[in-house]
């Protein structure tokens, strides 16, 4: 502290510029081991009181730009893969939250510093904006990583960014124009990163995947610019944060008072953006040049998450499809096609089972509606539990298995995760399928899988759903299916969604002759 006060040498590594340079060029290869010393010299950094504030944000700027590659391939390897094995993801998602939490923590110091003394020189207040923007981002990042594992927000994610943004208010900066970060795409303002973090927030992110929260997250990013806030509720600006109050964003409904540190928000112009891109996409088959992701995603990929943001930017609260009923059950879950199949239709499987015992899982359904289940599952249950993933379901009352998709997770500040289901069929009928030679064929091909027929009437249309194994159906395929010895043609109509391990598809459906 002394040194501090008095302006003597600083005992850290990076005290001297030219050594600190050393330092990051000197970083390992492997960008989990980088980003892992990185974040510990931003601790050390801030653990260093002599530091002068001016050269505590160069020091940080210095790691801030040695980082970038490095967090850029583990967010890569994180999302390339929709499921991985439980050490490397833990290991992945650590080391890139780890990151962004330091990051930001090095900057509040930096903030904190010049507020408690307002010392560092004409050149340091001129970064304030910078420093301001750069925390709110490395925020942000840490938000879009809480968000992937469904988990909790601490509140003092809330708390930092609402402070920041009073903080850079209060000064008169909030608006203005800043190059953040160098590059084509550094430029912004306070303003901007501060609604890219309220902004993702209420974009209902836990009924997404991670990977389709990545797309989200970085479609947020884009549409930046024409987001809105106001100190007054209005038309684009149906969310509000208080930014004083340490608490998420919630939508407004209805008129009730609010503290002068409201602040209303919302997607504003961009939403009529975001639609007229969502439309193209549609049209043409091919997302803009223009739309800057992170990333190359197939259309099948991206329009579900514009959709998706389409629904929660809108000024209108999504309608809920189905009335929830309050219930207190249980029902037995299987995880995934392979283990649904080897319960359902064992003769079958394609796989031996060595396991000992029954690796179905009871979970507590909390509600019910005609269209799925919310549930509760035990702790220390369900590492696989992700959206999107395909289990089988069966109730108390229930004789026969049904299937569904986890639509939805959360998880509370005691790591409890809540689920929504949407229930496929309440029953389902294992049968076997096979490509076929189509309705001129002289007879019905092999079935060589097997797959769960959803229903065993066809609808108005002729058509009926079948859950196949991921990789199997082709819309240029036709398919013979075998239904209690009775041969079928399935002329397929649509794909109505592809899973990790799963194909939901739609079919005409007409009899065989035997």
């Amino acid at each position: 502290m002394l040194g501090f006060l008095t302006g003597g040498k600083v005992d850290h590594p990076m005290a001297d510029i030219k050594k600190a340079r050393e330092i990051v060029a000197e970083l390992p290869s492997d960008p989990l081991k980088a980003l892992g010393d990185i974040a510990n010299w931003l601790e050390s950094l801030c653990e260093t009181r002599e530091f002068k504030v001016d050269r505590l944000f160069e020091n940080i700027d210095l790691l801030d730009g040695a980082a970038k590659n490095y967090q850029r391939k583990l967010a890569q390897d994180y999302f390339a893969t929709a499921r991985q094995q439980k050490f490397q993801e833990n290991r992945l998602w650590t080391s890139s939250y780890a990151f962004w939490k330091g990051l930001s923590d090095a900057y509040l110091e930096c903030v904190a510093r010049y507020e408690s003394s307002h010392t560092g020189g004409t050149a340091f207040r001129k970064n304030l904006p910078v420093i301001v923007a750069r925390t709110l981002r490395a925020l942000t990042l840490q938000l879009k990583w809480i968000l992937v594992r469904y988990g909790p927000v601490d509140p003092r994610v809330w708390s930092d960014i609402g402070r920041l943004y009073q903080f850079a208010e209060a000064i008169g900066f909030s608006d203005s124009a800043i190059a953040i970060y160098p590059g084509t795409h550094g430029g912004g303002s306070v303003r901007q990163e501060f609604l890219k973090a309220v902004m993702l927030s209420v974009s209902s992110t836990d009924g997404l995947s991670p990977m389709r929260q990545e797309i989200a997250e970085r479609t947020v990013a884009h549409f930046s610019p024409d987001f809105r806030i106001s100190q007054q509720p209005g038309p684009g600006c149906g969310y509000c944060f208080d930014i004083a109050g340490g608490r998420p964003p919630f939508r407004v409904v209805g008129e009730k008072a609010m503290p002068q540190t409201a602040r209303f928000f919302g997607a504003g112009d961009a939403l009529a953006r975001l639609r007229k891109v969502e439309a193209t996409i549609r049209e043409t088959g091919a997302i803009p040049s223009s739309v800057h992701l992170g990333g190359t995603y197939d259309n099948e990929t991206v329009l579900p998450v514009l959709r998706h943001l389409i629904s929660y930017w809108s000024d209108d609260a999504p309608a809920r499809g189905a009335q929830r009923r309050p219930t207190a059950t249980r029902m037995t879950v299987l995880h995934g096609m392979a283990e649904i199949l080897q319960t359902l239709d064992p003769m079958h499987s394609d796989e031996l089972d060595f396991s000992s015992g029954s690796s179905a899982e009871s979970w507590i359904v909390e509600n019910v509606s005609d269209g799925g289940y919310g549930a509760i599952i035990p702790a220390a249950k369900s590492d696989w539990v992700r959206v999107g993933a395909l289990i089988g379901i069966k109730t108390e009352i229930s004789q026969r298995w049904g299937i569904g998709i986890i639509r939805r997770v959360t998880r509370d500040e005691h790591q409890q995760r809540r689920v929504g289901v949407q229930v496929l069929s309440k029953v389902v009928f294992p049968v076997r399928v096979g490509k076929s030679g189509g309705v001129f064929a002289a007879a019905p091909a092999t079935a060589t899988d097997t797959a769960l027929l959803l229903s065993p009437t066809p609808d108005s249309k002729g058509e009926v759903g079948v859950v196949m194994r991921e990789g199997i159906f082709s819309t240029r395929d036709s398919y013979d299916m075998v239904v209690n010895n009775k041969p079928y043609l399935l002329m397929p109509s649509r794909l109505a969604e592809g899973g990790e391990d799963f194909d939901w598809a739609v079919f005409k459906v007409m009899q065989r002759s035997a």
